[in-house]
């Protein structure tokens, strides 16, 4: 098995799981730190006992370690820069969301993967957990029928101080990228529209929209709603969100902690103004590790099978054609077709 040689772009607090994962990583080596700021690189290298050698641009470090492997856990401002500059010197580059800070920066990005047959997997850590697992092939199923809408909320008050407190549309750029995702993951469809109403609601901490409303049609069908806040006081719900599916023969929901529940009509008894319905299992399956130790499992595994990775930056575009809908139609209070 090959081992891969990594150098670490970002040396802020974004980089330790990555730094975990590749450090007990049998086949995976870190070979050197990249940052803007060196002093960032060399405390990260001191931190984790790494011997080796620091840069401040990324380039220099590729050509001088010849490393295969980028990992981009820079700001999301810097991912197309650190992106296109590692597939230009012929390194596959695993990054954190979102793939770029705008849609046209994804698109060029895609395309110079494509161009160059170098991989980009984009980190959607909350897709690699066994409940969402479950959800999604319980659905799979047909048991309660085909898919009719689907619904997510998201209320949430984490005070993270920094850059996402001054960031334009925080909660759609920052953190709804991770739900949008799950809802393609759930419903195995693609987004064809988005309505959205972003607002900023007393008490707010954030300078930017903290807030949204927003309504996608899917591909096949389904609508798909979801309501969120980053500035949520008390009765929280999970990271993962707060989820309910609606379907023609019955429902299902996943409070983001536990395994999915889910109810079907039930037809051996006589229907009438309220149908009765029968409780049915959703079995638990997946075995794999779960949030960013997960998604990296797929993206390793998908480079030494030659295919490209669940996340891969050509799937990704997708969820983050959602994003920048949304805010699109947040700006000018029109649906917007993606």
């Amino acid at each position: 098995m090959k081992t891969h040689k990594i150098i670490v772009a970002g040396c802020g607090g974004m980089s330790n799981q990555w730094l975990d994962y590749a450090q007990a990583r049998s086949n995976a080596e870190i070979i050197g730190l990249v940052d803007i700021f060196e002093e960032n690189a060399i405390k990260m290298a001191e931190q984790r006992g790494l011997d080796v050698p620091i840069f401040t641009n990324l380039s220099q470090a590729i050509r001088e370690t010849a490393a295969d492997l980028v990992f981009d856990v820079t700001v999301p401002s810097s991912h197309k820069d650190i992106v296109t500059t590692a597939l230009r010197e012929g390194c596959h580059v695993f990054g954190e969301k979102p793939m770029a800070a705008s849609m046209d920066d994804a698109k060029e990005v895609v395309e110079l993967s494509e161009q160059i047959g170098k991989r980009y997997s984009v980190m959607q850590n909350r897709r690699y957990n066994k409940h969402i697992r479950a959800f999604r092939d319980f659905l799979m199923t047909g048991a309660i029928g085909r898919t009719g809408s689907i619904h997510a909320d998201f209320f949430l008050g984490p005070h993270f101080g920094g850059f996402r407190d001054e960031m334009d549309h925080v909660l759609i750029l920052d953190m709804a990228i991770h739900t949008f995702d799950q809802a393609r993951f759930i419903t195995g469809a693609d987004p064809v529209s988005v309505y959205c109403h972003e607002y900023n609601p007393h008490g707010s901490w954030y300078k930017g929209n903290a807030a949204a409303i927003c309504i996608f049609e899917m591909d096949d069908g389904t609508v798909f709603s979801y309501n969120g806040s980053w500035c949520s006081e008390g009765l929280s719900t999970s990271w993962e969100a707060d989820w309910r599916v609606t379907a023609s023969q019955g429902s299902a929901t996943w409070d983001g902690y536990h395994t999915p529940i889910a109810e079907a009509i039930d037809d051996t008894q006589p229907s009438g103004f309220m149908n009765t319905f029968k409780t049915l299992d959703v079995t638990e399956n997946w075995n794999g590790q779960e949030g960013h130790f997960g998604c990296l499992d797929e993206m390793f595994t998908a480079l030494e099978e030659d295919r490209l990775a669940e996340t891969d930056c050509s799937d990704n575009i997708k969820s983050i054609a959602m994003v920048f809908g949304a805010v699109e139609s947040a700006k000018t209070g029109k649906k917007i077709y993606l």
